[in-house]
């Protein structure tokens, strides 16, 4: 049993990801089911194959208990703790070969010191064998501000602490950043998390940052002396950009891509053959930041190119295609050239 923990805090696109995930597994023939975990959220928009909802309704906690939506989140994983053998058996029933995506709640209490989930997933892990990898979504916006930046890998590396297990840490949302504003160093900065001294200079300078500039150059280097933060990129709607990412994941994790995924997406077919798409942060940087209105425009113009071709493959024959094409057939079965049709 394999499967992903998506975290991550509030906007930072956990949701967006399961489904787009979802599709993907799909595409490439992989077997996959979603099971929301955020007692929350009632309107889920992949095809939800458990909900925690079905074993605790966060309105009746916050009645009962007389507890806002945090805490009632958190007293309803707790209630679901109390019952995780029947939680677990659920997912079981799910089928061994199922990989399963987990959309956690956006809380960031309950992956920074709320042990819930964690023991939750520990049971799920220890009870079933459960090979999971946590994926951490954090939104892009973080890194165009250096106060931002710091804040986000403080938090990145309290969720590897907290949780135990393998984590692979993700700006997402990586193909907005053009909305979000400049950014004062090269994508591979960010994403390698190393020389974070770099940063202070910035962050003297940066309007309000003044009085806390010290305390967070300080928590910059407790983040850089773990040494154990580093970021993929994602766009999810981008297909070389999941291959990356699930590569990864897949070697988090220990499984063998490819090893059922059967008359699935050839773009992944021939990636795993490979050994994974080859590509890096500079490439997401010249796609995303560097050159996005060019590689938009290109985009744009295959995209046209292939409607017309569609429409072109459904629009009847004329007269004369259909006897083109007739005697096309003709000179392929015949292995000559046919007799023409005189022109009348």
């Amino acid at each position: 049993m394999f499967g992903q923990l998506i975290i991550g805090p509030p906007g930072s696109g956990k949701s967006t990801y399961a489904y787009g995930m979802y599709q993907f597994l799909n595409a490439i023939g992989r077997k996959v089911s979603v099971i929301n975990m955020d007692p929350a959220n009632d309107h889920v928009q992949y095809p939800c194959a458990l909900d925690i909802r079905d074993f605790v309704q966060l309105e009746d906690v916050m009645t009962e208990q007389n507890l806002g939506p945090n805490g009632g989140i958190m007293y309803a994983l707790e209630e679901v703790e109390t019952d995780v053998d029947g939680f677990v058996n659920k997912i079981k029933e799910l089928g061994d070969n199922e990989y399963l995506l987990f959309d956690c709640p956006g809380q960031v209490e309950l992956f920074t010191h709320h042990g819930a989930l964690q023991r939750i997933f520990k049971r799920l892990e220890k009870q079933e064998k459960a090979r999971l990898c946590v994926v951490n979504l954090v939104d892009s916006h973080y890194i165009t501000k250096p106060s931002l930046y710091v804040s986000v890998l403080l938090l990145t590396l309290r969720s590897m602490l907290q949780l135990d297990l393998p984590q692979v840490n993700v700006l997402s949302k990586i193909d907005l950043i053009h909305r979000y504003g400049t950014l004062d160093f090269n994508l591979d900065y960010y994403t390698e998390v190393q020389d974070l001294h770099h940063l202070f200079p910035l962050l003297e300078k940066e309007a309000g940052m003044t009085k806390y500039a010290k305390l967070t150059e300080a928590i910059a280097e407790v983040v850089e002396d773990f040494g154990l933060v580093a970021y993929e990129v994602l766009a999810v709607e981008d297909k070389k950009s999941m291959i990356q990412l699930l590569t990864t994941i897949d070697k988090a994790t220990g499984y063998l891509f490819g090893s059922t995924e059967v008359g699935g997406d050839s773009f992944w077919a021939e990636a795993t053959r490979q050994g994974g798409y080859v590509g890096g942060v500079s490439d997401i940087q010249e796609r995303w930041i560097d050159y996005k209105d060019e590689y938009d425009e290109e985009a744009r113009k295959e995209h046209e190119e292939k409607l017309k071709e569609a429409e072109e493959a459904t629009r009847p024959l004329t007269a004369d295609e259909e006897w083109e094409q007739a005697l096309q057939d003709y000179e392929e079965g015949m292995g000559g050239p046919a007799i023409k049709r005189e022109n009348k």
